[in-house]
Formats: structure tokens, sequence, C-alpha cells
């Protein structure tokens, strides 16, 4: 099974997990030769910053790239492994969101910034915004314990979730000719994750965005290069995956879960699109195991 970690590699948090931590990139990532294998937090989001060095993060299945300064969200739960190049500098905060929601006054604006996976490179965060420093003085409020310790934090927190979702603004309206097309593909996501174990038909959501379905189609492709119908299907296929690798419910159930009534449409359903039905996933990627993958 893939692991589950407060911090990568320690079982059992050793602060608060309802808390905040935050330390800088060498000093976990340099006693693991740079390398941080797969694995997940099942109750904290992780934000990375970095300032020097770089490398490949893979999340969710997916290889991004990083150079300096670069901005990575990880969400809860989210798989994801880290290649870094060697003496890679930066900071990387773990905090979970119930204080997250918290430090940002439960703001759904500024709280949606951290719900899904994002990565913001140098030409995206250009001169004018100094991350580095943002974490460097978080990181020195956590480590210092000084009256308002905790304000702080939670201050600098604020400021972070106030960069993101102007980050992701400013990509929403770059450039000008695709920028209604990026906010109804941001919104049909959003959509999405609410009703997609239910299956409803694409008019359902072109109705719900005030498009045809047509027009969400050419949305969906102009800004991520997949049709409307395939982002519903990756975010099945996520939570499905998730699921095998997770959890110790069978095929079946996690079918149920996902909404299919009849276990061989799911089958058939993964097996398409993954290459492998559900259960030879399961035993290829937990070698060594013995689970039920059938009801």
């Amino acid at each position: 099974m893939i692991p589950h970690y407060f911090l990568y590699e320690e079982a059992a948090p050793k602060v608060e997990p309802s808390f905040l931590h935050i330390e800088p990139i060498p000093v976990r990532s340099g006693r693991h030769d740079w390398t941080i294998r797969t694995h997940t937090h099942p109750d904290h989001h992780q934000i990375l910053v970095i300032s020097k060095g770089g490398g490949a993060i893979e999340v969710e299945g997916v290889s991004w790239e990083v150079s300096p300064p670069s901005l990575v969200i990880v969400p809860a739960l989210t798989i994801h492994a880290i290649r870094f190049k060697p003496d890679t500098d930066g900071y990387v905060i773990t905090v979970a969101p119930p204080f997250l929601q918290s430090a940002l006054d439960n703001d759904a604006d500024l709280v949606e910034g951290f719900r899904i996976p994002v990565r913001f490179l140098p030409q995206q965060i250009g001169d004018d915004i100094d991350l580095v420093g943002l974490f460097a003085s978080l990181e020195h409020e956590f480590v210092w314990s000084a009256p308002g310790r905790r304000t702080a934090i939670k201050a600098y927190l604020q400021l972070l979730a106030v960069t993101v979702r102007r980050l992701l603004e400013q990509e929403r309206a770059r450039p000008v000719s695709t920028a209604r097309d990026a906010d109804t593909v941001m919104r049909f996501r959003e959509l999405v994750e609410r009703h997609y174990r239910n299956h409803p038909p694409l008019d359902f959501y072109a109705r719900k965005l005030g498009v045809t379905a047509a027009r969400l189609n050419a949305c969906c492709r102009a800004t991520t290069g997949k049709s409307s119908l395939a982002l519903i299907n990756d975010r099945l296929l996520t939570e499905a995956k998730r699921n095998l690798l997770y959890s110790d419910m069978t095929v079946n159930e996690i079918g149920a879960a996902l909404g299919y009534a009849d276990p061989a449409y799911f089958n058939r359903f993964f097996s398409r699109n993954v290459g492998l039905s559900p259960g030879r996933f399961r035993e290829r990627l937990l070698p060594g195991q013995t689970r039920a993958v059938a009801g």
C-alpha cells in the first residue's frame, strides 16, 4: 500500500497534527538522497517553494518539472513523489486543512486555492512576489517561541493564500482571448467534483454553466487539451485508483461507490482507460499483498 504520512517517513506526528509544520527542503530530502518516494498525506496539505535547484514532482501520475522560484500545492490525499536535484533548497509547509481554513477565516475564495494540485513556475510568479522571503518569515515564527507566534503564523498563511489566489486569477486572465474558456473549465471542474459519482449527462453540466455541450467541450479542449468527457473520466479514474491503493474495499464496492450499479461495466470502463483491470492494477502496484478484488 502507498504509505500515508504526516511528515515523510514519520508515521506518528512529532508536532501538532491540527497545526502546521515547516522546514527547509534539505532537512528531509537531503538525507533521502533527494528522492521522496510515492506517498500521500491523508490529513494535511503540503505547500512547497523552490528557491534553488529544482527537479520533478509527480502528482497523480503526472510529472511536473520545477525550477526556482516555483510554488507547488499538493492537497491532502494527493498521491505524489519528488526527485529533487542535489542541493535543492526551499521550504515545505505541511498544514491541516481545518487550521488553514481557520487561519483564512473560512474565506471560500482563499481556501479554494488549496483544493487541487497546482504549480506556479518562474515566468508566472515574476519578480514582484517574494515567496521565498514569505516562507522564511513563516519558518522563523514557527521555530521561535515568542508571544503572538500562532497569530503571526496565521498572518503569513493569509499572505500566502492571497498570493496563491492572485496567481490563479492571473492565469485565468492570460491570455485575454481564452479567459472565458479558462473560467468555464474551472467552474466545470468544480461541478464535476460535486457530481461525478452520479454520472449526470454533459447537458447537465452545460446547463449549469449556461453554455451548450458543444461549447463546453470546446472550452475544455482549448484549455486542457482534453474533452469534457475525458476530464470527468479522469476524475472517476483518480478516485478509483485511490480506493484500489488506499482501501480494503473490493472492486465491486469501489465501483458501487463511484456510481456503477453494474460491476462488469465498471471493470470495462477501468480496463479501457487504464489498460489493466482494477484487480490487476491493484496487484501490480501492491505486490506481495493478498487482497480481495471482487465483491
